[in-house]
């Protein structure tokens, strides 16, 4: 099923039924919708417009949040497999009664079968910035991603890893937001928002039911778009980006943020 820009059934009736009062209701409905989707077909893609209603987002707060993709730093590890990517990476735990928390800073290491590349590797990346973990829409979508992640496990608390990227489409080369290729993050619930892209083309989000069958393809455009997917039962990958104008450099950014059970 492929859909671009756009998302299951359940979320376009549900985001027809918002009206226009703005109430907690319908917000609550368009939540309801997401953790619907996720539990039964696996993914949920949640327009611009409907991300925005349910994070309190006006353009004011999104810009704030994308000014910080221009203070990342270079990701060495990506660097060996030829993609040119800048990241930071900020952990906290968020309870049951949406408190969120942060968390010390460690490697970040991932489970076997999930990521081939990295299986098992510590990777040492540096810190979100203070002021990037104060971000008001970073809460919101944390406790946001708490709400649909509660329709795949009953716990009291959920490990968040924080992840921006900005991948860089050179003249001379492609830019691949997931050099791994079809992968897992090994954790409950995994969802990409884009904050913006620039003078690509590509970067085409796809994701697999666990015997490898695509069952949902969109190109993530319009900035505040968010992609969800149940980590356990799916596989998912980008492909790769190419400069539009071949004579400039291009860009994709994306927070890429997940919840583990714990």
């Amino acid at each position: 099923m492929d859909h671009e820009y756009g998302a299951p059934q359940g979320s376009r009736e549900a985001s027809g039924a918002q009206g226009g009062n703005g109430t907690a209701d319908a917000v609550r409905s368009l939540v309801r919708a997401a953790r619907d989707d996720v539990t039964t077909c696996g993914w949920h893609l949640m327009d611009a417009a409907v991300a925005s209603r349910c994070l309190d987002a006006d353009q004011a707060l999104w810009g704030r949040l994308a000014g910080h993709w221009d203070d990342l730093v270079a990701d060495p590890y990506a660097a060996e497999q030829g993609t040119v990517r800048l990241r930071r990476l900020g952990r906290f735990l968020l309870s049951r009664s949406g408190e969120i928390s942060p968390l010390a800073h460690e490697a970040f290491v991932q489970p076997q079968a999930s990521n081939p590349l990295y299986v098992d590797v510590e990777r040492r990346f540096e810190p979100l910035t203070s002021s990037f973990a104060a971000e008001p829409v970073l809460g919101r979508l944390i406790r946001l991603l708490g709400e649909v992640a509660a329709g795949l496990d009953d716990t009291g608390q959920w490990i968040v890893r924080v992840h921006p990227f900005r991948v860089l489409a050179q003249p001379d080369s492609q830019g691949q937001p997931t050099p791994e290729g079809r992968h897992k993050d090994g954790v409950t619930l995994v969802s990409s928002l884009l904050i913006g892209r620039g003078n690509v083309t590509g970067g085409r989000s796809t994701v697999f039911d666990g015997e490898g069958r695509e069952i949902a393809s969109a190109t993530l455009s319009e900035p505040g778009s968010l992609l969800l997917s149940d980590d356990r039962a799916t596989w998912h990958a980008v492909s790769p980006l190419e400069p539009e104008d071949a004579g400039r450099p291009g860009h994709r950014d994306v927070l890429v943020t997940t919840l583990a059970a714990c």
